[in-house]
This record gives structure tokens, C-alpha cells and sequence, in this order.
């Protein structure tokens, strides 16, 4: 009981003992290396670089519409149990709107990434 009580003891005091010396080694520090890295962005250039305003609402829409497909696993798994004409109606009438909206983006251009 003695022994695992020093064992318990020794081994982490080994180990910061270890980490203490590798992390303080001498010649580490690269300015480079510890700089904050953000999206791809060059951390020495201008802060108020231009955004692509495409990137930003093709990720809105994928968030839209990765919401919208999550809500549908629930209703989807209460067809199985539970098949009524309420929740056939709602669940074509909730497929409709983000077909029209999936279409509409389409129309609109948003989902090319490339423009002609």
C-alpha cells in the first residue's frame, strides 16, 4: 500500500520534471511559428484584408440547409412508428419550401463558385 502510495507520487513528479525541461529548451521560440493563424489569412499583412463575399453565403447555406436536413431525420424516424395524413402533408409542404429554396439559390447564382 506504501509502495503504490509512492509510486502515485514519483511518477508525476518524473514527468513535469521532464516536461519542464523540454519545454524550456533553449532556441524554441520561432516568432513565425507561435504567431496566430486565422482562416489562411498572412498574420504580417494588412488586418483589413477584402473577404470573398461568396465563401461567406455559400457557408450561410450551408448552414440553412444543414439544419433544415437535421430536422428531417426526427420526422423521417416518426413515419415508421406513426403514419398519419397531418404528417404526410407537413413533411411535403416542409420538403417544398426548401426545394424552392435550394432552387431559388440555384437561380440566383449563389451556389456557383466560379462565375461565367
Amino acid at each position: 500500500m506504501m509502495m503504490m502510495f509512492g509510486l502515485s507520487l514519483m511518477v508525476p513528479l518524473v514527468l513535469t520534471f521532464i516536461y519542464a525541461n523540454i519545454s524550456w529548451k533553449v532556441g524554441s521560440y520561432d516568432l513565425e511559428k507561435n504567431s496566430p493563424f486565422e482562416c489562411g489569412f498572412d498574420p504580417m499583412s494588412k488586418m483589413r484584408a477584402a473577404f470573398s463575399v461568396r465563401f461567406f453565403v455559400l457557408v450561410v447555406l450551408f448552414l440553412i440547409f444543414d439544419i433544415e436536413i437535421s430536422l428531417l431525420f426526427p420526422v423521417l424516424n416518426m413515419t415508421f412508428s406513426f403514419v398519419s395524413s397531418q404528417l404526410g402533408l407537413s413533411l411535403a409542404g416542409f420538403l417544398v419550401v426548401l426545394l424552392f429554396g435550394l432552387f431559388y439559390e440555384w437561380y440566383q447564382g449563389a451556389l456557383d463558385w466560379v462565375s461565367s
